[in-house]
């Protein structure tokens, strides 16, 4: 692992977010990254509200997080199927660690990952050893060193369990997330010799969600970051219809009618504001 990713992916008018906030990712201890995709840390110091927008990642998230002067916890959110929205105002801080489609299950083996989809869950009741005092441990230091250490410590100490079905399934998402020429189901299940019923299958009880789902969600992250950098005005506008065949749709229409149901408007005038 190179360390954590540098790219903006999910993350609905980044730039926006990033001037409000003190957003760090990080990454997690050596034994963990096999699971992990990293640690993501945010503080904010609000004089107004702000809303963060997220076009969440197939994969599940514990979320240890303190707002103002209420009492810090911790969640297990499964995979978002919608856009997230989340109101930030005054002070807080969030200790978050993104597992690698198909990372989670080891950590919690009794249930298929599919059981947390769309679902925001107490931490306590799913993780072992994730009561008051870990959650205190990971959000109270002031230094962030401490805080991934922290982290460090109450994951190595859960012992994930070795899992190969699990790492079957991270090595088919990385493939999806990177292999351009993936486009539909039936060619991921042709190029790895499988049926698509067992791809289906493993990916419910591993990533939470079916390989369609997060085919279509990876077009649509990188959709979302081309329209970020501001390639949808003037002289350097983004082809969309090019995009479009780009990433397996039949036509420019599908890629429109997918961008503006996930993110709420439509990629041109998503990235109308970030050109100007």
């Amino acid at each position: 692992m190179a360390g954590p990713r540098r790219d903006t992916r999910g993350i609905v008018e980044a730039r926006e977010l990033f001037a409000r906030v003190r957003f760090r990712r990080r990454e997690p201890a050596q034994a963990l990254r096999p699971f992990l995709e990293h640690y993501w840390l945010i503080d904010w110091d609000l004089s107004e509200p702000y809303a963060s927008h997220v076009v969440p990642h197939p994969s599940v998230n514990v979320v240890f997080q303190r707002y103002g002067d209420e009492a810090p916890w911790g969640e297990v959110a499964g995979i978002g199927l919608g856009l997230f929205t989340q109101k930030l105002e005054g002070r807080g801080r969030v200790c978050g660690v993104q597992f690698r489609p198909g990372g989670f299950r080891p950590f919690a083996p009794e249930r298929p990952v599919s059981d947390w989809t769309g679902r925001r869950v107490p931490v306590e009741g799913v993780l072992a050893g994730a009561g008051p005092e870990t959650v205190r441990s990971i959000l109270g230091p002031e230094g962030e060193d401490a805080r991934v250490a922290a982290l460090d410590t109450f994951l190595l100490g859960l012992e994930p369990a070795a899992d190969p079905q699990a790492v079957r399934a991270m090595e088919l998402v990385d493939r999806v997330r990177t292999d351009r020429t993936i486009r539909r189901v039936a060619e991921l299940a042709a190029v790895e010799g499988v049926s698509a019923r067992s791809l289906q299958r493993l990916f419910a009880a591993y990533v939470g969600v079916g390989p369609k789902w997060v085919i279509l969600r990876y077009r649509i992250h990188e959709a979302l970051e081309r329209a970020e950098r501001g390639e949808g005005a003037g002289e350097d506008a983004l082809d969309w219809a090019a995009l479009a065949a780009e990433l397996g749709y039949s036509d420019q229409a599908h890629l429109v009618r997918d961008f503006t149901a996930t993110v709420g408007v439509p990629p041109t005038a998503y990235a109308r504001p970030a050109s100007t």
